[in-house]
């Protein structure tokens, strides 16, 4: 989880170095590469598997791999670290909705509840607890992309339910993200040509070092090797202290300044995240 905040946090110190398309199609480009010794036996020995299941795994790439980082880093471009992780921390309650719309998972009368807190906390963080905001729609860009990555990411949670279980997770990765490359090259190219390159210095090769070895080969193993130990439920509990250090490291590393709003904000979220994950079976 500090691997995946630590992202938001760079994310936003670099938006003026690095373009989001740029940020992105280097993060998966390199993390591929580091990934290849170790996946690249298994992506072979799984090549049935990922030939029959192309189109679920070319669709999670878009979501996954292209479109949600995409959001996340056009976002940092105008919105902070700590409105863009509080934002992302509705996805646990945002995905029962998709869930029940993509493959019919009931939503209980708590969850709904659940859902509708949390999005009104949402609301509150992205007009700045300012109804003049609403009235003169002056909403912060960075804040609507970080609400369109919310989906995107529940979507892509919720689709990952459908990948066989002979898949490694591994080879799976490195499926999508060597097939995310494919939009992102065009696009890529697009951004050099209307934007610019990027300076080849040292806090840059260290930012995109960052977020592809932490942000995506460490974090992804760590969450993996701890859902193994302790299971997907309460693996999945931990990812609320994504938001809790970005925060923290918003805070220390950039001078963002926690307000009133922000803690209204976290207050209905959490709560709403209670009532959403806290349903008894039955």
């Amino acid at each position: 989880m500090l691997c995946w905040a630590g992202n938001f946090i760079l994310g936003r110190a670099v938006h003026g170095d690095i373009p989001p398309i740029t940020l992105t199609f280097w993060r998966w480009a390199v993390a591929g590469a580091v990934l290849a010794p170790f996946a690249g036996a298994g992506l072979w020995r799984s090549r049935s598997l990922i030939v029959r299941h192309w189109r679920l795994l070319a669709v999670l790439a878009v979501m996954g791999v292209v479109l949600f980082h995409v959001c996340v880093y056009t976002a940092l471009q105008t919105t902070t670290a700590i409105n863009a992780a509080l934002i992302l921390a509705t996805v646990p309650v945002v995905i029962p909705g998709f869930a029940y719309f993509l493959d019919r998972d009931r939503v209980t009368a708590r969850q709904a509840i659940g859902i509708a807190l949390s999005l009104v906390g949402v609301a509150v963080i992205i007009v700045r607890g300012d109804l003049a905001v609403v009235a003169g729609l002056a909403f912060a860009p960075g804040d609507l992309w970080m609400l369109v990555s919310v989906p995107v990411w529940s979507v892509y949670t919720v689709l990952l339910r459908r990948l066989p279980k002979e898949l490694p997770p591994l080879a799976m990765i490195l499926a999508i993200s060597m097939m995310g490359l494919i939009p992102l090259a065009p696009a890529y190219a697009w951004e050099i040509a209307t934007i610019g390159g990027i300076d080849i210095n040292a806090a840059n090769l260290v930012s995109i070092g960052y977020v592809s070895l932490f942000a995506s080969v460490i974090a992804y193993i760590c969450f993996n090797r701890a859902v193994g130990v302790v299971g997907a439920t309460k693996g999945g509990l931990f990812l609320h202290l994504m938001p809790v250090f970005a925060t923290l490291m918003a805070i220390v590393l950039l001078g963002e300044q926690l307000r009133l709003f922000h803690a209204a904000g976290i207050a209905l979220i959490v709560g709403g995240i209670y009532l959403t994950i806290t349903v008894r079976a039955g």
